[in-house]
């Protein structure tokens, strides 16, 4: 969702009032609600003639459409509290969550990553890696990055050769939730395809470049086969060139100009002429000029919108929209 169709969806909720927009919140996605929770705390004074353009635009969609399918309501708790505060928060998050089991891992998706690696601590090196493969990759890449250097390279070890999540360690891993967050026992007894290079290699992508690399060196020292393995799932900001025109071109609609200006500023010259040759004429012209007079810029802060960016293309590649040739088995991000 870009910048702008989030600040129209936190116009809607805004102007739908606390019953439909409480039935709306409990569909969402955890990133959704995220970005939107976030617009709909800093939305100030709203013109009468705006809140009018989003209420047509969105009749307007909704038309072409039988109903709407959305996801889980991951991150509603954190987001509308922060929206409208711990009072007026309450009886909405209780209509939007009532009845809804917030135990166990679900429960960890909704804390920051150092609350969640302060209760997971001093768990079992093992019981942490199949506890990380059930979040989001972002998440748990962070959570990682709370831990000390040695814990997080045996961690992320045991998760590269981690090929799917028994039963048993299924149970294991709900007797420890349980007293962590008085969860409810899972009733799924069937193994789970989670874990492996992939996972390991989405955790490394949004890692900074020390972390990265003491990582990798500790993988490689374990299984240089399968450190090359996970070299090879993992997708830098240097492969946007394997990206086709109509994918950057789409890329594109959803990232910020002054973010894009920050990530080039770090990219080789064939990429920045990629990227500029899929704009418009006048559009390139106005990007080549900011970056010539852009002044320094920390490497971190360059790192950290190229992470940014990867994110989307990892969204669009999960939509089916971006495909990125030579990476992995299925030749898929």
């Amino acid at each position: 969702m870009s910048n702008e169709g989030i600040q129209k969806a936190a116009i809607l909720m805004l102007a739908l009032g606390q019953d439909e927009a409480s039935e709306v919140m409990k569909h969402l996605g955890p990133r959704e609600v995220h970005k939107l929770g976030e617009a709909m705390s800093t939305m100030k004074a709203i013109a009468h003639e705006e809140i009018a353009v989003v209420l047509s635009d969105f009749s307007d969609i909704t038309s072409l459409h039988s109903g709407i399918g959305l996801d889980s309501d991951e991150y509603i708790r954190a987001v509308m509290t922060q929206a409208l505060g711990t009072d007026k928060a309450s009886s909405l998050l209780n209509r939007i969550l009532g009845g809804n089991d917030s135990s166990g891992i679900e429960s960890l998706k909704w804390m920051d990553a150092e609350t969640v690696a302060d209760l997971i601590l001093n768990e079992h090196p093992q019981i942490i890696a199949t506890i990380l493969v059930h979040l989001e990759r972002d998440q748990a890449s962070e959570i990682l990055t709370k831990f000390s250097e040695r814990l997080r390279n045996d961690v992320l070890l045991r998760i590269a050769t981690l090929d799917g999540v028994q039963p048993t360690a299924l149970r294991e891993l709900n007797d420890v939730l349980t007293k962590l967050l008085s969860g409810n026992e899972s009733s799924n007894l069937k193994k789970q395809p989670m874990g492996g290079t992939r996972t390991a290699a989405d955790m490394l992508n949004f890692m900074s470049g020390a972390i990265e690399t003491s990582a990798m060196e500790a993988l490689r020292n374990y299984d240089n086969d399968m450190a090359q393995k996970i070299m090879d799932e993992m997708f830098g900001f240097e492969n946007l060139m394997d990206i086709d025109d109509r994918g950057i071109q789409l890329l594109l609609r959803e990232v910020q100009s002054d973010a894009l200006i920050v990530a080039l500023k770090g990219a080789a010259p064939e990429l920045r002429d990629k990227i500029l040759k899929n704009m418009s004429q006048r559009a390139a012209e106005m990007m080549r000029e900011d970056l010539e007079s852009k002044g320094p810029v920390r490497v971190s802060e360059v790192e950290a919108q190229q992470k940014a960016i990867l994110v989307i293309v990892r969204r669009l590649s999960d939509e089916g929209q971006i495909a990125l040739g030579g990476k992995g088995d299925d030749a898929f991000l």
